[in-house]
């Protein structure tokens, strides 16, 4: 059957310089198998699944799938399959607010002209010894201003920082050895940041699963979100990720009531059908 299919660029309102996902807007009837495949063909970093809720509060339930697996929660898919759902007709039951059901539980969004707001789902935080970060160094090339630190929001980022957001640009790791430290972590990518005045610049690796460099990230840009929480308090902040691969991504960290909250613009691309 044909299942309502739109590609969505996040991060950005100029086609082609965010970060894609695929959405299929009818997901239900289809099996874990089958999504996994469809995943695989798109060969996108994510392609989601929008279902009926199985939890109450929820709009929906979404799917996420790297071309390797599922996943509990990513930021930029989460982002464009509530922008593809609202832009196909879809009306919430509370105007400007949409709960997102997923790996991870319940997720709160916020919807306006300014584009989407995902409340980040709860971070569990994890120290690494020495040879991590001895093992991160030589992978970047670079130093680490502090010991990296795993923050899991429902990926888990290795996360630290170098001097500066030039210097972050300006490197070229190898992802051989970005691989070997992930995995020596036990983290699904490295994520690392450095600070052009009081903007934050992001690149996100993840060799081991298929995305040797994400172009925007949002659940990496949540790891950073928590790991300058912890250091410097509730400053929020705006940042950039992707011009080293050709994109130009812009979010933006707010602090509420005890919720850190990323948002970011989102456009569509495609929109067509899928056979399904």
């Amino acid at each position: 059957m044909q299942r309502r299919f739109r590609q969505v660029d996040v991060f950005t309102t100029i086609p082609y310089q965010g970060n894609p996902v695929a959405v299929i807007l009818d997901g239900d009837g289809l099996t874990t198998a089958q999504m996994q495949a469809i995943a695989r063909w798109t060969n996108l970093s994510e392609t989601t699944f929008v279902c009926a809720p199985t939890r109450p509060g929820a709009d929906y339930l979404l799917r996420i799938f790297c071309p390797a697996n599922e996943m509990r929660f990513a930021g930029h898919p989460t982002i464009g399959s509530a922008h593809a759902l609202l832009a196909s007709g879809f009306v919430s039951g509370r105007p400007g607010e949409l709960v997102q059901e997923c790996g991870v539980g319940l997720v709160r969004l916020k919807t306006g002209e300014d584009g989407i707001r995902i409340a980040l789902p709860a971070a569990q935080f994890r120290q690494v010894g020495d040879e991590v970060r001895a093992a991160v160094e030589s992978a970047l090339g670079a130093a680490l201003l502090d010991a990296p630190v795993v923050v899991d929001l429902g990926v888990a980022w290795l996360t630290g920082q170098v001097a500066s957001g030039e210097l972050l640009r300006s490197l070229r790791p190898d992802m051989g050895k970005i691989a070997a430290a992930a995995s020596r972590a036990g983290a699904n990518g490295i994520n690392i940041f450095g600070m052009d005045g009081d903007v934050v610049e992001v690149r996100s690796f993840a060799p081991h699963e298929g995305t040797p460099e994400d172009p925007v990230c949002g659940s990496g840009n949540g790891a950073v979100a928590y790991y300058l929480h912890q250091r410097r308090g509730e400053q929020d902040y705006r940042a950039r990720q992707g011009r080293c691969v050709g994109r130009d991504g812009h979010i933006a960290i707010a602090y509420e009531n005890g919720s850190i909250w990323l948002s970011g613009q989102a456009v569509n691309c495609i929109e067509g059908s899928i056979a399904a």
